[in-house]
């Protein structure tokens, strides 16, 4: 059988102060339709919207952090057991494929009032 080695193409790491991101959504009511999809925002408490929020930044630094991305060609789903799941789309899609990457692998968390995400972008 054949293996074909997985090669990591970029890291990406933020860090998100929920008392910070909370007042930022109350100040802008349109800023957590303009950041979230539907489904990101269903039943989503603040805490795991910021770690969301790092999360699709930690993708752009993962990237390179080039321009023109769309936050909803980012999406935070929750994959089999709970566990958060990155799903790509439009300008983020086509930013990865560019760039030779075939798989994601996110870790999120938060506490403390700060929320962090971890992104590895695999080619």
């Amino acid at each position: 059988m054949g293996h074909t080695a997985r090669v990591i193409v970029g890291v990406g790491i933020d860090v998100v102060q929920v008392e910070r991101f909370a007042r930022a959504l109350g100040r802008t009511p349109r800023l957590r339709d303009r950041l979230f999809t539907a489904e990101e925002q269903k039943g989503a408490r603040v805490e795991s919207l910021a770690a969301r929020f790092a999360a699709k930044e930690a993708v752009a630094k993962a990237l390179g952090a080039p321009g023109g991305m769309r936050w909803h060609d980012a999406e935070v789903v929750r994959g089999i057991g709970g566990r958060p799941e990155l799903v790509v789309r439009g300008t983020v899609a086509d930013e990865a494929a560019a760039q030779g990457i075939r798989g994601w692998h996110l870790s999120l968390s938060h506490d403390g009032g700060v929320a962090t995400a971890v992104v590895v972008a695999e080619s």
